[in-house]
């Protein structure tokens, strides 16, 4: 098992680095020069060229490039071109917002939709699985965006349960979760429906197999054979959709955290962007690479403990 770590670990570092070569070389080819963008179009042609070398932009590709990884290496993210902030600084307020977000949806996506999904197998073509069969395709159909503010309508609005908007103070552990309970089940009931239905298919497939049949015929009860026989060999489809769904969810934290007015780096990319501030939107993309090359050496590390014949 160490030796399968050691191999994936050193698999991810070429990964980490392909993709964040296309992000340093995206953010230079978007059309548009970053110190105009930063300066407004009517500044002076000095003051641009002054920006242009003090950002760096002036020098050849290749040394920018260098520095760039350079920079990376000792965690510097450089500075905001609007607001000359710390670009660090600004993550470390955003990123906690983004991770608790992100792990209470998938944890919700996974604890919802696995037992509905093997529910539904278990039953298949009864009332249980009719109604799971809907709801799942009723959660894919709604665009999480929408199903925010529907919940919001309810929830905040109507109930007054919990708040509309807001993240609420990290310090205040009451109020952070009762901020974070809205955008967490947004992005969780929508996982929660592809998990479900992904389940479904999996146990559906494994329960026709000849080892299930055997298990039953010695005499093994239904919930042995569904738990320990069937589910286990289930996981590897179960483990992928999760994993893809768990990249997906930090892309919809995005929108989420939009619609909610809620901290993180989600709605810190879409001020870059509205602001064309080309160094914060290049760092909030490395990072979010940095998330999905995590994830995904986490959805390997499980194939190999769910099914040792991975590792060999």
């Amino acid at each position: 098992m160490l030796k399968y770590v050691a191999q994936r670990l050193l698999f991810s570092i070429p990964v980490f680095l392909g993709v964040v070569t296309i992000v340093f070389l995206v953010v230079r080819v978007i059309p548009g020069d970053p110190a105009v963008a930063a300066l407004g179009d009517y500044a002076s042609k000095e003051a641009v060229e002054a920006l242009r070398q003090r950002m760096g932009l002036n020098e050849p590709l290749p040394i920018q490039y260098v520095r760039f990884l350079g920079d990376l290496l000792r965690g510097e993210l450089g500075s905001s071109m609007i607001t000359g902030s710390s670009i660090r600084d600004q993550v470390a307020h955003a990123l906690p917002y983004t991770l608790e977000l992100t792990v209470l949806a998938i944890l919700i996506g996974t604890l919802l939709g696995v037992p509905i999904g093997v529910y539904t197998a278990i039953h298949r073509n009864h009332l249980a699985d009719y109604v799971g069969r809907v709801i799942s395709l009723t959660g894919l159909s709604v665009p999480a965006f929408y199903l925010g503010i529907l919940l919001i309508l309810l929830f905040a609005i109507q109930l007054q349960w919990l708040p509309a908007v807001g993240g609420g103070s990290l310090d205040d552990v009451k109020e952070n979760i009762s901020h974070l309970i809205l955008p967490a089940l947004t992005l969780g009931l929508v996982m929660t429906a592809s998990v479900a239905r992904l389940a479904r298919s999996a146990m559906l497939n494994v329960l026709r197999q000849d080892y299930v049949r055997t298990a039953r015929a010695k005499g093994l009860k239904e919930r042995v054979v569904h738990l320990r026989h069937a589910l286990r060999s289930a996981l590897i489809p179960i483990v992928s959709v999760t994993g893809i769904w768990a990249v997906s969810l930090i892309g919809d934290s995005v929108t989420v955290e939009v619609v909610f007015a809620r901290p993180g780096l989600g709605k810190m990319m879409v001020g870059a962007i509205l602001r064309r501030d080309y160094t914060a939107l290049q760092s909030i993309m490395v990072i979010y690479t940095g998330f999905v090359v995590v994830i995904n050496l986490v959805v390997d590390l499980i194939y190999g403990w769910v099914d040792p014949r991975i590792r060999r």
